[in-house]
Parts: structure tokens; sequence; C-alpha cells
């Protein structure tokens, strides 16, 4: 099965060759860095010190994984750590975060056998930890049969995942079984990677990294440049479209265009709105957008221009910068959720007292946005046509500018929310530990739990 999976892999790669080379060509996605893809990654010095490998796919991982490094860190001071993403987001934003912690950060390498085993050799890891739920089996097997321990971090498998995952869960279950720890983030997600054969005596809940994520300080120098750049006090009505998808942008610019037709005979401030598209190869398109669209805009990228005081939109058309604008924001839509593309995290507003709202469709994080609609602590619109969605989200953003008290009940109740579910990450590491010191030992008693454990049903 696994030479059928990599015949499989090499030949999706050929088909998908010319979007590839398209995509490298118009805004080099993956042409940076191809040769560690191809497993061709700076080897690590590592003078006997232990080596953990920490995968993350993307900014949202990325992000998570700072509670855990940290953490790593400060339990275990000597360990070396290489971080890996595969989107070209991802490592900009790995390099920038982690500058001062990681020895090494580089991209995930194709899947293939030969790739692998040269990734690992560069990098000599005695740990891997994986973010969420990338299960890639050529990783795992080859780490399994080299004995280095593999351990899910906050684990994730939605139920559109699971039943793709389900057709082929005989496959599933030789591929997890190379995993020493799955640390998932619900009972749901547990339940999920047990039914696919996951040993359930390696499967742990602990909740979401993503809760003890952490805030950026008010006094960031990113929010006083915001600040004083646009002109922005807290009286601005400042909306921001965070991580939007197409036709989210379009959406969001009708609905604004409504909101500030309904207030323009009102005496608060006319609104304006951050736009911070999701992935960096729209920034063009939107900005495109905007040109046509008919209101005064900026772009974060530009020069800073006196006319920027004035913008009515700006493109936040960076990376990484998104979290320092958070405690700007009056309002925070945030977005993959009325787009079908299972929605973003909103625990980064909501630990920040934001008043959030989301679209309906948020499958990616469906047990967290569901605790945060059943407390009160967040706005989520119900599925409807993206021509109803424009007046809808406009009522509800019209709604909360005309009253401040209810913003910040939504933000004390989202805020709340996440503060009593932090800790997460210490109940990570206290079961990381045994694998984090001593990974060879680890191996062994997790296979001894193993064959000790009554089958899964």
């Amino acid at each position: 099965m696994y030479f059928i999976y990599s015949l499989l892999l090499g030949l999706g790669f050929l088909i998908l060759l010319p979007r590839f080379l398209l995509d490298a060509f118009r805004h080099g996605k993956y042409v940076a860095g191809f040769r560690e893809r191809l497993g061709l990654v700076s080897p690590i010095t590592n003078d006997g010190r232990p080596v953990v490998w920490i995968h993350c796919v993307s900014v949202g991982e990325t992000q998570a994984a700072r509670p855990l490094v940290k953490g790593i860190r400060e339990r275990f001071p000597d360990s070396l750590i290489a971080i890996s993403t595969i989107t070209l987001t991802g490592q900009n934003l790995a390099h920038e975060i982690f500058k001062r912690d990681a020895a090494r950060v580089f991209y995930f390498p194709f899947d293939w056998r030969w790739v692998v085993r040269r990734t690992l050799k560069a990098i000599n890891p005695d740990t891997v930890l994986i973010m969420e739920t990338e299960l890639w089996p050529g990783l795992l097997r080859e780490c399994k049969q080299q004995q280095i321990p593999v351990a899910i971090v906050n684990g994730r498998l939605s139920e559109q995942s699971f039943r793709r995952y389900r057709v082929i869960r005989s496959f599933m279950t030789r591929v997890l079984s190379s995993l020493s720890l799955a640390i998932m983030q619900t009972e749901a997600d547990a339940e999920r990677l047990r039914a696919l054969g996951m040993d359930a005596s390696k499967t742990l809940v602990f909740g979401n990294l993503k809760f003890d994520a952490g805030t950026m300080p008010p006094t960031d120098p990113l929010i006083m440049e915001f600040r004083e750049r646009f002109k922005l006090t807290e009286d601005s009505g400042l909306i921001l479209a965070a991580s939007t998808h197409a036709p989210e942008e379009v959406i969001i610019l009708n609905s604004l265009r409504q909101v500030i037709s309904q207030t323009e005979s009102k005496t608060e401030a006319k609104p304006r709105l951050i736009v911070a598209p999701r992935h960096p190869e729209r920034f063009t398109d939107v900005a495109d957008l905007l040109k046509t669209s008919g209101f005064r805009w900026a772009r974060r990228t530009s020069p800073s221009d006196a006319s920027d005081e004035q913008a009515e939109v700006v493109l936040l058309d960076s990376i990484g910068e998104l979290n320092s604008i958070y405690p700007l924001a009056s309002i925070v839509f945030v977005g993959g959720s009325i787009a079908k593309t299972g929605g973003h995290n909103i625990l980064e507003p909501a630990a920040l007292g934001a008043a959030v709202i989301t679209g309906p469709h948020t499958y990616n994080f469906q047990s967290i946005v569901e605790t945060f609609v059943k407390a009160g602590a967040i706005i989520q619109l119900k599925p409807m046509p993206d021509s109803a969605a424009i007046a809808e989200l406009a009522n509800v953003i019209s709604a909360l500018l005309a009253d401040p008290a209810r913003r910040r009940e939504l933000g004390r109740l989202a805020q709340s929310l996440v503060n009593e579910n932090r800790g997460a990450t210490e109940r990570t590491l206290e079961s990381l530990s045994p694998i984090l010191s001593n990974p060879a030992s680890a191996v062994e008693r997790l296979n001894s739990l193993s064959a000790n454990s009554a089958p899964i049903a």
C-alpha cells in the first residue's frame, strides 16, 4: 500500500506540475525552498544535543506552536528546535517569530522515502512533533523504522477529513500505528482518530494550544505605527476583516458601503475597514478590487503618505502583522467562513476582547465556535446566499457600532472564555516530557502500552 501511495504521490505531482510552474512564475509560491522540499536541508550541528523537529503547515499552526516552543525551551534548554512549514507564509512567519528559538527553519520535504531519509539525515531529530493533524505516511513510516518517536500535538480531525480517511481505513490504521502519541483538541477529534485505528492508549485530549498562544501587548510598536499613520483612535469604528477569501472582500466592501450610508446622518464617526486576505498571492487581486471600489484606500506596504489618514479601507498586504492589528479593531470579522473553506481561528481576536463575527462555514473550528456561540461570546451568521450576506453583515456591524455596551460585553465574554480554557500547553508538555527527555525509552514504553491495550472495535 505504501508503494501505491508513493506512486500516486508521484503521479499527482506530475499532473499538478503545470499548475505549480504557473503559480511559481506568477507568485513565486512553490519555487521558494524547492531544494529543501527535495531534502537538501542544511545539516544541524547538534554537538550531541537532542533535536526536536516541530512541523507546522502554515500560519495558523505556526502561531499555535509559540507557547509549545517556549515551554520546550524552558523545560529542556539543551534541546535544539527545528521548524518546518509547507507554505511560504508559514515559512516567513516561522523565520520571524522563532528567529531566537529555532536552530533551523526549513520547508517540509516531499513525502517520498528517499527525500524523507535525506531530510532526517540533515535534521537528525530525536523527536518529531506534528502540529494539528498532518498525516504524512512516508515520514511516519521512516521515523518508525529509525525509532524516532512522533507525536501529534494540538491535533484535530474534522468530520470532512474523517470521511475521506475512512475510505482508506485499513491503510490509515497502518499509518497511525507509527505514532507514539496523539494529543487531540477535543474528544470528538480523538474519537474520529480512534475510529481510523489509532491506539486508544496513545490518544489523549488536552484542549487547544491556541487558547495559550498569547496576545500582543498594547504598547506593541506596530500598533502605535498604525495609529499614527492612519489616525486610528478608539472612536474610529475600525472593522477588521481577517483572513479573508474570495468572495468575502466583495461582500465586506458592499457591507461597509451600506454601514456608511446608515451612519451618515448620525453623529458617530464614519467606520473604517482593514482587509487582511488569507493568502499573499491574492494581495494584488484585492488591491485591484479596491482600485475600482470607489473607496479611498491605502496599502500597508506602500510608503507612508499624508492621504493615509483619510483612507476608508486599508489593505494589510503583509505577513505576521495581523495579531498586532486586533487590538485596534472595534469589530473583527473572521474570514474563510462565508466562503466555504471551513473558517479560521477566532481565538486570537477573542483573547484580546474583540467583538467577533464569523460566517456559517466554520467546520475547521466547529467545537470552538459552538462553545462561543452557546456562551453568547460571538455572532455567527446563518447560511444564506452571498447577496443576502451583504445586507445581514451590514446590519450586524451597524448594530454593534451603535451599541458600544453590546460590543464590550461580547468582547468580555469572549476573553473570559479564552482565559477559562487556557492550560493545554502545560498538559501537553507534561505528557511529552518522557518523549522529549528520553526518546528511545519512550518508544519502548509506548510500544509496550500498545501491545497490552485492548483491541479497538
